[in-house]
């Protein structure tokens, strides 16, 4: 009995104080698709809670929050594309998941259901849910009467006051079918239509039925954008690349172009063209908007380049061809949004706030730029409201959380379902600045635990996020992936680790030089180098036991956590690879469905030097797999041949796996049960088998 007693009281002495759970980490509903009304009277958005996704709704004057939906657990169901009627008075969303390669709707909770997308209406005077259509992509007609969408790659058109009983087919073309845009009189619909290595900007005539090409090209035209008056069309052409094998430096090619089309007469001019050098490729992820080009009231046209290393606006008069730069500084623009007060564009970029994204209107009339966010803060998806704004904003110790700004006050939406289970002693991380052995200089964020004492020798934990266009920052990020994983690096320093989250080569956030260097990915692996500085950089410390040091990562990080465990034997205790890529002669494809290794030979050879199974020889320190098999952007044959490898060299292995789950997984109780799985062998790891 003593003996218990006494076992009771040491385990009651060694439990820290917070001793709160990766669920309690990962607890905060986390906010997409913030949208607002045409007036600028409401607002909706979409709260992801604990895998439980509904859509919320706040109306000016109170902008109280009202739940317009009420799905219920933790389904794996994704809900999205939040658009308003022109009056205000309907939503449409679309629920549902994107198909893989063989037709199959994501569906990890193996629901008895179709889990395929399906557009959905809400009357905001009644509060009533209707299904409309399955398809995705839905667009109001300038008429605000009628919704167009896309579904089977055929384009739709469908009567909201429900006179149509069936789906007609707008229009059919070759090719894939996207970026709808109506000109201001609703007479004829834009749209582009991809061809693989070409694609064309098309004219869809509602009254005539007819479909029309104006400048088919060689090249790939798109991001159709209607002038005001709707007498002329801008869009973009952007030469073709052959052959080029994706995941590896691109820093020029055959300059991009901007063109506009004189509807009435059906002739095109070009207004603009990029200079050879930087900013002649057109980037395909930044800024990560659906629209490239605006119209400013007086007849210019705003559009990002990266002239000057970094992704930026620029304006230039159709005219006259004079060219504006219009957002200077070290930083790049991120998100591009329109807004109802016609004559102006909200901005976030990290201009001037490297390791955070800030907010700020662009003037279209001066192109003034004012900031309106704040420094020690992270915000995005600002829409503007009558009499102010609204966003989605996070801290270093704050999720991501819907905010609305008038006359000068702030305020936080739905504060009342923000959980009492988050943990409120979050720690502050610190930026920090490197070079690797090459000499290219490299970043990362430092996190200490929270009773950090320097005489101390702590194991160390390494985060390298995916993408690899990605950036960690200062606080909790706007994607929910990368949230998650700053949360559990928070899970991490609270439990007695010191964590330093890399932003290695070929991320974003740092400009055009570093995210294209010269050598990485497919082309080199460069950034293996930058893992082993953040290594060497930890060991370094007075307070690291050098013994300790884990990578852990997923995707793109699964993919260096690879290599770090087989290029450096040794040099790290252990690692946990999530869905990472281990040969890129097997995954690109994915991405790039004409490259065939074998018809490419030297690629093939460059690409396989640059995978972790070129090192895996190598390999004998522990790790743990965990993978998805219905993830459609790393093959699950990835982690099933790593393992049949490392088995057979006798590597300690184990694995985890979550049957039909995507990439970035649907149910939240995955991400739970990844992290703390990684916890746990991390631990275990640590303190010994």
């Amino acid at each position: 009995m003593q003996k218990a007693i006494l076992t009771y009281i040491l385990i009651w002495f060694f439990v820290p104080a917070f001793a709160q759970s990766v669920s309690d980490y990962l607890s905060v509903p986390f906010p997409t698709s913030l949208t607002a009304s045409p007036d600028g009277n409401a607002i909706a958005w979409v709260f992801n809670d604990q895998g439980e996704r509904n859509v919320f709704y706040a109306k000016a004057p109170g902008y109280e929050t009202k739940k317009l939906t009420d799905y219920k657990g933790d389904i794996g169901v994704d809900i999205g594309d939040l658009t308003f009627s022109l009056d205000g008075k309907i939503l449409v969303f679309v629920r549902g998941n994107t198909k893989n390669p063989v037709g199959e709707p994501a569906n990890p909770a193996q629901l008895q259901e179709s889990t395929d997308r399906e557009i959905h209406w809400v009357d905001l005077t009644k509060g009533e849910v209707k299904s409309f259509s399955t398809g995705y992509a839905p667009l109001f007609h300038p008429d605000g009467k009628k919704v167009t969408f896309i579904k089977s790659g055929k384009v739709y058109l469908k009567d909201l006051s429900g006179t149509d009983k069936e789906d007609k087919t707008l229009f059919s073309a070759r090719g894939s079918i996207g970026q709808l845009a109506w000109s201001p009189d609703g007479k004829i619909l834009a749209f582009t239509s991809s061809r693989v290595d070409h694609a064309f900007v098309g004219l869809f005539d509602l009254e005539k039925g007819t479909i029309q090409y104006p400048e088919p090209s060689m090249d790939h035209d798109g991001y159709p954008a209607w002038s005001p008056d709707g007498k002329k069309l801008a869009y973009l052409r952007v030469p073709n690349i052959n052959n080029k094998l994706p995941f590896t430096s691109l820093k020029e090619a055959n300059p991009w172009s901007i063109r506009v089309l004189d509807v009435a007469r059906m002739t095109g001019e070009e207004v603009f063209k990029a200079d050879k050098g930087k900013g002649s490729v057109m980037v395909r992820d930044l800024p990560a908007t659906s629209s490239r080009l605006w119209w400013t009231p007086s007849g210019s046209i705003v559009f990002p380049w990266e002239k000057n290393n970094w992704m930026h606006l620029y304006a230039v008069n159709p005219s006259t061809k004079e060219v504006h730069h219009l957002t200077p500084g070290d930083g790049q623009v991120e998100w591009v949004e329109t807004s109802w007060v016609h004559g102006e564009l909200l901005i976030t970029s990290n201009i001037g706030n490297i390791d955070r994204r800030n907010i700020s209107r662009l003037d279209l009339h001066s192109f003034d730029l004012e900031f309106l966010g704040k420094k020690d803060e992270i915000q995005w998806s600002p829409v503007r409201l009558e009499n102010g704004l609204a966003y989605i904003s996070s801290t270093h110790n704050r999720p991501a959380w819907p905010v609305i700004v008038q006359y000068g006050q702030e305020k936080l939406l739905a504060e009342n379902i923000f959980p009492d289970q988050f943990p409120d002693n979050l720690t502050m991380p610190e930026p920090l600045v490197f070079k690797a052995a090459d000499g290219f200089e490299t970043y990362g964020q430092l996190l200490l635990p929270q009773d950090y004492d320097a005489k101390k020798k702590y194991p160390a934990v390494i985060f390298l996020h995916g993408g690899s266009r990605r950036q960690m920052l200062l606080g909790f990020n706007y994607g929910l992936y990368y949230s998650h994983a700053y949360a559990m690096q928070q899970f991490f320093a609270a439990n007695g680790y010191i964590e330093l989250t890399l932003n290695y080569r070929s991320g974003i956030g740092y400009g055009l030089d570093f995210r294209e260097e010269e050598n990485y990915g497919a082309g080199g692996a460069s950034e293996v180098q930058d893992v082993m500085a953040a290594a060497d950089y930890l060991a370094s410390r007075s307070d690291v036991d050098a013994s300790k040091i884990v990578p852990w990562g997923g995707s793109y990080g699964g993919f260096l956590t690879a290599h770090a465990l087989s290029q450096a034997p040794g040099k790290f205790l252990a690692g946990v690879d999530i869905h990472g890529v281990h040969n890129w002669n097997n995954d690109i494809p994915v991405f790039a469905p004409w490259y065939k290794p074998e018809k490419f030979p030297e690629m093939a050879e460059l690409a396989f030097r640059s995978s972790p199974m070129y090192h895996v020889k190598n390999w004998k320190d522990p790790v743990l797999l965990i993978h998805g098999d219905d993830d459609r952007n790393v093959l699950f044959s990835e982690s099933v041949e790593l393992l049949e490898v490392l088995r057979k060299q006798g590597v300690d292995v184990e694995q985890l796996v979550f049957p039909d789950e995507v990439h970035s997984f649907l149910l939240h109780k995955n991400w739970v049960g990844a992290y703390e799985a990684a916890f746990r062998y991390i631990q275990k790891k640590i303190h010994g088998d």
